[in-house]
């Protein structure tokens, strides 16, 4: 990759900051946040390197710099200074693809590439659907260096297209000073609607110009394997469905039927064809497919007669800040509630978050505090974190977690 135009003309930005983001670097946090910069050398340009010293003029890493983000730097490398050129950057992808080497095999061919900060790209994540690539930015400070990421990338994978998929926050922006807008194909044929991929042998459609995330829940697989395997003569309730992937493999499991709730009508449709599209699957065709419009809150405590063999529980995310944390917290225990009302003897509750300001210990707890207030006797299964391609490295990747309860 070419270094940006204003590397080019200019020194590198200089950075020097306090001791307390000193010690957090040091310990491997790849962020940089504005308030924690005391000196800088002059005004940084969005995208360009920049590197940071602490109060000795020694050298502490170097990452992409936002002037308009808190998080005035992300962390591409830090320790000893290295020279970043075409040959680093290849060496950064290697290294990503080379640590799903043997993960999946070709009856998945939807996964994650890049996993952001994780894996060493800050801000960057790049998604597999079979033959078409989903790149999704998070920071616009590698809009300056779009093409030549694609570049290498195209080079590197030869996909049939890429897509680019710009969080929210960061789209004005890229459309104003880049001319970039959410869902573009970046390189490729243009695409008619939603592509084709296979996960664990099930075909799922993913709507990767304008679906959630990058188009699908890539990160849900580990626990929609574990629901299969528990699904048996089972029925089952599937609430916040989406497009209906824990519901397909319960069925392919051995369901005897399988209700997706969930209040969008567009989810609910993606579920109806992509169960069309596993008919010839065995369990498939004969479990009963159940579509129910609503919201998941509402319906539960309505239906109060509805009884259930495995409840799985998989809501958007609760706490979008830390300012909602408790009562992200409380929701999660009052959703738990719920589903347990709904649960037949021997009944199974999986539990899910996404929700990064609410830890792990927190929500288990809040789901074992539910837990214990029914009245039930109950056994804790198991609980499961992040899947191995979608690995979290540091503190406020840790957003996903699930936890499996008999009653």
């Amino acid at each position: 990759m070419k270094p940006a135009q204003d590397e080019r003309r200019a020194p590198r930005v200089h950075l020097r900051i306090t001791p307390a983001a000193q010690a957090r670097l040091r310990s491997g946090h790849p962020w940089l946040f504005a308030e924690s910069i005391q000196a800088q050398n002059r005004p940084g340009q969005l995208g360009e390197l920049a590197v940071i010293y602490d109060r000795k003029d020694r050298f502490l890493g170097l990452g992409l710099f936002d002037p308009e983000s808190p998080i005035r730097v992300r962390l591409l490398q830090a320790g000893r200074p290295q020279r970043i050129d075409g040959e680093w950057w290849l060496g950064r992808l290697n290294r990503a693809l080379e640590a799903r080497r043997g993960l999946f095999d070709e009856q998945t061919t939807g996964f994650r590439w890049i996993n952001g900060e994780s894996d060493g790209w800050p801000g960057l994540v790049l998604d597999r659907y079979d033959r078409t690539l989903v790149l999704k930015l998070y920071t616009a400070a590698w809009l300056p260096r779009l093409e030549d990421i694609t570049g290498l990338i195209a080079e590197r994978l030869h996909p049939e297209r890429i897509v680019l998929r710009l969080s929210r926050n960061i789209q004005p922006l890229a459309a104003q000073q880049f001319g970039k807008t959410d869902g573009e194909i970046l390189r490729g044929s243009p695409l008619a609607g939603p592509v084709k991929f296979q996960e664990t042998g099930l075909t799922f459609e993913a709507d990767v110009l304008r679906g959630q995330k990058t188009g699908f829940f890539l990160d849900q697989r580990e626990n929609r394997r574990q629901v299969e395997q528990r699904a048996r003569g089972r029925n089952v309730l599937n609430a916040f469905s989406f497009t209906g992937g824990f519901s397909l493999y319960a069925a392919r499991g051995g369901a005897v039927s399988v209700t997706d709730l969930d209040i969008g009508a567009h989810a609910l449709a993606g579920a109806k064809r992509n169960f069309a599209l596993n008919q010839a699957l065995g369990g498939v065709a004969p479990c009963r497919h159940e579509l129910v419009q609503a919201d998941a809150f509402e319906w539960l405590g309505e239906q109060k007669n509805r009884r259930f063999d495995l409840i799985v529980l998989d809501p958007p995310s609760f706490a979008k800040r830390e300012a909602e944390r408790a009562r992200a917290v409380r929701a999660y225990a009052r959703l738990a509630r719920l589903g347990i009302e709904h649960l037949a003897r021997d009944g199974i509750l999986v539990a899910c978050s996404c929700s990064a300001h609410v830890t792990a210990e927190e929500f288990f707890e809040a789901v074992r505090q539910s837990a214990s207030t029914s009245g039930r006797r109950f056994q804790e299964i198991q609980t499961i974190r992040h899947a191995p391609d979608h690995p979290a490295a540091f503190k406020e990747a840790e957003y996903l977690k699930a936890i499996y309860v008999r009653f």
